[in-house]
Formats: structure tokens, C-alpha cells, sequence
């Protein structure tokens, strides 16, 4: 049969078309590199049911607690967090600091009743302190020297220690709040002056207020330098020990105390009274006292607070009277060691608050 040539054509076009369509497809498929397979989502396993125990729904990021584990019958698991940890001081009869005594040489009592003690360590803690300068017209001759010593106890900060400055004199005023910068502690220390009387009790209590409520390490202490002649406090002594007690704080007391006036027949001599204040707040708080003779005496004093600050045991236990009722608990620390004949002596704060729990009521109110 024999077709007319405008349909051969038109044929002939058609095939060359589907020719070059076929050659493109197979070139097409060759560029593109083969594709994996995709991989099927993988199932969450299921806990294996338990009964008819439902699973309540899971906030989203809400901290997941473990299962309680079942002993059997009533009981339950306990973790006592009243760990008591005391910061202690030990030195022999010429003032020495001892730094080789182990656990075993040590005896804690609390409320008079033996203690177990969990951990003795002497490894070096930060410290939140404060220096407290007494800034009253009786100290102007002594600014100088006592500035000079406080920028010492700034120099040997280490990097995780934080400090504050304060003033007082009819009444406390903070110069530079908590920092680790020494810079700005040190500016701090140069805008100090002198003038007006002295409040002494009072200052201690709200500097030891501030550093227990913002310090944020938990070895806390003030460096208080004074004369010691206190005139103008609304406060007394009964009141700051207690602050003290509460604030679990330790206090350094430096005393330039003038003891050549003889008194009065019915009244002890000034001297004498400010020295006796200044060592019983040091001591009830595991802190310690000095009473320079002379300003050239301030800068190997500075040395002293700052071994004492970093070379304390920390004796750790759990009190056997687990009750936290808010009362007060006394607390002595002797140490023995069997292999030293001469005494030590063992300087911590007198105790501590049996504080109760977040949720339990105090049997005692606390101060804010």
C-alpha cells in the first residue's frame, strides 16, 4: 500500500520525536545519583503494663524523678540533708596553726552527747567576707595603717572569694557591696573617712545580717578593725551574740584599745571593758581577736586572719537528735591526737539552728 508523501512525513517526524524523547529520559536518569531507601520510623517501646496503672501525662520540661524503690511493708527510703559542718580552727599553746590531724583526733559533742563524725577535711574553701572599718574620729590618726592592712587581706583573695566594705560610725554604711573584683575593693577602701562616734554593736550586727543574707559562699566571715570604745549602739552585747549565733558568721576583731586609763572605783577601766567585748564576740562566733600594741603590728596581723580564713578543718556530721524543731544546739569540738602530748586548742562557733524543713513550723521565731 502506498501512502501519500505528506503522511510518510509526518510519520517519519513522529518517530525521530519519540527517538530523541527516549535518549533524554535514559541521560536524565544517569545524572541523578540512586536514592536510599527510606528508612521507617522506629517505635518508642512501651514499659510493659502493669495492671490497670496509668501514666499520667509528662509536661513538657518537667524534671522526671526516679520510682520510689518498695522494700516491702512500710518501709522507705530517707536522705537526711541535715549535714552540720563546722569550720575549725586548731592551735597549740604558742599560737601555732596545726595543719597534720586526722578524723580520729577529733571529738564532736552537741548538746553535750558524743557525736558520730562523717568527714574531717582541710582542703581550701571560698570565703565570703567583709571588711568593717571602724571610720569614728577616735580612729583618725590609725586610718592610714588600717587601710593599708585591709588592702593586704584584698591582695589575698583567691578567685572564687567575694568581699564587701563597710564603714561605720554613728551608724554602718556599706562603701561596696559583695564583688570579686579587688579593684572596685580597693576603691572602696579609698574613699574612707573619719568622723563622729562609734557603734560598734550595732555595725557588727548589720554587716553580719548582710553577709549572711548575700554571701554567697558557705564559709562566711567579717574583719571588724576598731577601737573598740563603744558610745552610741542601740543594741547589746546579749543582741549581737545572738545575731551572731543565727547568722552563723565567724568574726575577726581587730582592737586598738587604749588601756592606760585607770577607771573609776566603781566602774572598770574603758580599756579593759572593750578588750573583754571584743575577744568574747570573737570567740563565741570561732573567730579570733587581736589586740595590737602598735600600728606596726597590723600587717603581720592581716597574715594571721587570712591563714586562719584558709587553713580551717571542716568537721562534718549528722546529729544524732534529728528533730529540726528551730531550737538552738551547742557544740564543742576537742582534739587529742594520741601521738602529741602537748594541748591543742580547737576554736569553731558555739553551735548552731536545728532549722525545720521548708513546710514545718519553727518552735522558736527567727529573725529576718
Amino acid at each position: 500500500m502506498r501512502y501519500p508523501k505528506s503522511f510518510r512525513f509526518m510519520l517519519v517526524a513522529a518517530l525521530a520525536g519519540c527517538l530523541a524523547f527516549s535518549i533524554t529520559l535514559s541521560a536524565t536518569a544517569q545524572q541523578q545519583p540512586p536514592q536510599p531507601p527510606t528508612k521507617p520510623p522506629e517505635q518508642k517501646k512501651s514499659d510493659p503494663p502493669k495492671g490497670d496503672q496509668k501514666k499520667a501525662p509528662q509536661r513538657q520540661g518537667a524534671v522526671v524523678e526516679p520510682p520510689v524503690q518498695d522494700l516491702g511493708g512500710d518501709s522507705t527510703i530517707k536522705i537526711d540533708t541535715q549535714l552540720v559542718e563546722l569550720d575549725v580552727t586548731v592551735i597549740d599553746q604558742a599560737n601555732r596553726p596545726i595543719f597534720t590531724l586526722s578524723k580520729e583526733d577529733f571529738t564532736v559533742y552537741e548538746d553535750r552527747v558524743k557525736q558520730s563524725i562523717e568527714q574531717v577535711s582541710r582542703a581550701e574553701v571560698p570565703v565570703s567576707f567583709g571588711l568593717v572599718i571602724d571610720t569614728s574620729g577616735s580612729m583618725r590618726t590609725k586610718l592610714q595603717v588600717v587601710s593599708d592592712a585591709a588592702l593586704s587581706l584584698i591582695k589575698t583573695m583567691r578567685s572564687q572569694d567575694e568581699a564587701f566594705v563597710a564603714q561605720f560610725k554613728a551608724e554602718a554604711d556599706l562603701v561596696q557591696d559583695f564583688t570579686r573584683d579587688k579593684r572596685e575593693l580597693e576603691d572602696a577602701i579609698g574613699e574612707l573617712f573619719t568622723g563622729g562616734g562609734t557603734s560598734l554593736l550595732d555595725a557588727i550586727i548589720a554587716t553580719a545580717d548582710h553577709a549572711h543574707q548575700k554571701g554567697k559562699q558557705r564559709r562566711k566571715a567579717l574583719v571588724i578593725i576598731s577601737d573598740g570604745l563603744e558610745k552610741n549602739s542601740s543594741v547589746k552585747e546579749k543582741e549581737v551574740m545572738e545575731a551572731l549565733k543565727e547568722d552563723e558568721v565567724q568574726v575577726y576583731l581587730v582592737g586598738f584599745i587604749d588601756e592606760e586609763d585607770p577607771g573609776g572605783m566603781f566602774r572598770a577601766a574603758p580599756g579593759k571593758k572593750a578588750r573583754e567585748l571584743l575577744s568574747r564576740l570573737a570567740e563565741d562566733s570561732g573567730g579570733r581577736a587581736f589586740f595590737p600594741k602598735d600600728l606596726s603590728e597590723m600587717p603581720a596581723i592581716t597574715e594571721q586572719i587570712a591563714k586562719d580564713l584558709r587553713t580551717q578543718y571542716v568537721v562534718s556530721y549528722y546529729p544524732s537528735n534529728e528533730k529540726r524543731d528551730g531550737t538552738f544546739r551547742t557544740v564543742k569540738v576537742e582534739v587529742a591526737p594520741k601521738d602529741n602530748k602537748t594541748k591543742l586548742i580547737a576554736r569553731t562557733r558555739q553551735g548552731y539552728y536545728a532549722r525545720p524543713e521548708k513546710g514545718q513550723a519553727s518552735a522558736v521565731s527567727e529573725k529576718k
